[in-house]
């Protein structure tokens, strides 16, 4: 766009930080922000986001998503994801998972294995997800579902065995790893999805030109090629489909952490 743009990362309280920066900042353009599902899962977190997500912040582009994969320890005695659940059936409370720690979107994925196949496991919660799929390598967890890119490294040195990935289709990255659909647990998708946020009450030739940009940076070889060795894949949209997307997530996200007996802080 002939600009310099700065990175500003504004890490805390689930990335609400960030975004009640850009929710007051003049609608000119010139302060944005990328999220991620936290935008969805922050409705059903936090008492006090310091932001209405409706009101205050305008979706700008949809740009991108990492898919996650299902993965467990070798000694573990499943070869795909219905013999993990059906491990978990028949020894309630047994199997362990792992996560980034509680609310992550990996805590939220197991959860809502369990609520879809009425089984129990018991979640053992780190600090990050990379620090949580390097605990499954060593000895007395079971599983974790992470991105595909982070696992890579892990499932070519044989040290973690994939079971599924929580996408519509298989990934390129993962080609003989099956779906949760293919592998007879529909409704099991989840996905780390990112989008562009600009200030609330944006003029809407701004939105269409950031819009514009974003599209033609992600058709970009260069980018494209960044993001397959990273195991990121393109996902342009809409500001409407961004705003969709949004809408449906913090539905179905709040139906999960409901489930889950997770409390507002």
């Amino acid at each position: 766009m002939g600009v310099a743009v700065v990175a500003d990362n504004r890490v805390g309280a689930g990335d609400n930080m960030g975004l009640c920066i850009v929710a007051k900042a003049l609608p000119d353009g010139y302060t944005i922000a990328v999220t991620t599902p936290a935008i969805a899962l922050s409705p059903s977190l936090y008492a006090n986001l310091g932001h209405d997500a409706q009101k205050d912040l305008t979706p700008t582009a949809r740009l991108a998503a990492i898919e996650n994969v299902v993965l467990v320890h070798p000694d573990v005695p499943a070869k795909n994801l219905r013999d993990c659940v059906e491990l978990a059936r028949n020894q309630p409370g047994k199997l362990t998972y792992v996560s980034g720690g509680p609310s992550t979107t990996n805590h939220l994925a197991n959860e809502l294995l369990k609520s879809l196949e009425k089984i129990d496991m018991l979640h053992v919660p780190y600090k990050g997800a990379t620090v949580a799929a390097v605990a499954l390598m060593g000895a007395g967890v079971d599983e974790v579902i992470v991105s595909v890119a982070s696992s890579l490294p892990y499932i070519r040195t044989g040290k973690v065995r994939p079971l599924a990935v929580l996408s519509q289709k298989r990934v390129a990255a993962l080609p003989d790893v099956p779906t949760a659909l293919e592998s007879g647990v529909p409704g099991f998708t989840m996905s780390i999805w990112y989008g562009m946020l600009a200030p609330g009450r944006m003029p809407k030739e701004l939105v269409t030109r950031l819009n514009q940009e974003a599209v033609k940076a992600l058709g970009a070889a260069d980018l494209r090629k960044s993001f397959a060795t990273q195991g990121v894949d393109p996902w342009p949209g809409t500001p409407a489909e961004f705003d969709a997307l949004i809408k449906s997530e913090t539905a179905r996200y709040a139906k999960i952490i409901e489930r889950a007996g997770l409390k507002k802080e």
